[in-house]
């Protein structure tokens, strides 16, 4: 009884921190997006450079954020250089995936030069919560 009890209390946790890494997710990636895409329509900047400006403002919004909202209450929190170092790795393998939909879509399909934001909205995040949860604040 108290196991199915703590099972249920653990699964209404991840859902809560799914549904605030969602709505802070959500937004960091449409601030991203938003970024991204109007650094290459307004001006000349090649693509990977405008993702990779779009991730250092990220970055440092989705730790701010995800440390005091989204994961607020989980793991433990004794080593701050740790979980920072941590999650800058995890912003390491996002910018990696985005980069790498970034070329997918405009290189090697030949794709306009907005649609890396397909999955940057759909794909990545669900990479980067699984590593956030289990990894930088478990």
């Amino acid at each position: 009884m108290v196991s199915k009890a703590l099972d249920h209390l653990n699964a209404n946790t991840v859902l809560g921190q799914l549904v605030r890494y969602a709505i802070t997710g959500g937004g960091i990636t449409l601030l991203g997006a938003a970024l991204y895409t109007g650094l290459v329509l307004a001006s000349a900047i090649h693509p990977q450079l405008a993702m990779f400006a779009a991730y250092v403002v990220c970055v440092v919004v989705g730790y701010v954020l995800h440390s005091r909202w989204s994961f607020r209450g989980h793991g433990n929190r004794d080593n701050v250089a740790r979980t920072t170092l941590r999650f800058f790795l995890v912003s390491l393998v996002s910018y990696g995936l985005n980069a790498f939909w970034t070329w997918f879509c405009i290189n090697a399909l030949h794709l306009p030069e907005w649609t890396p934001v397909v999955p940057l909205l759909f794909v990545t995040p669900l990479a980067t919560f699984a590593l956030n949860r289990n990894w930088v604040f478990g």
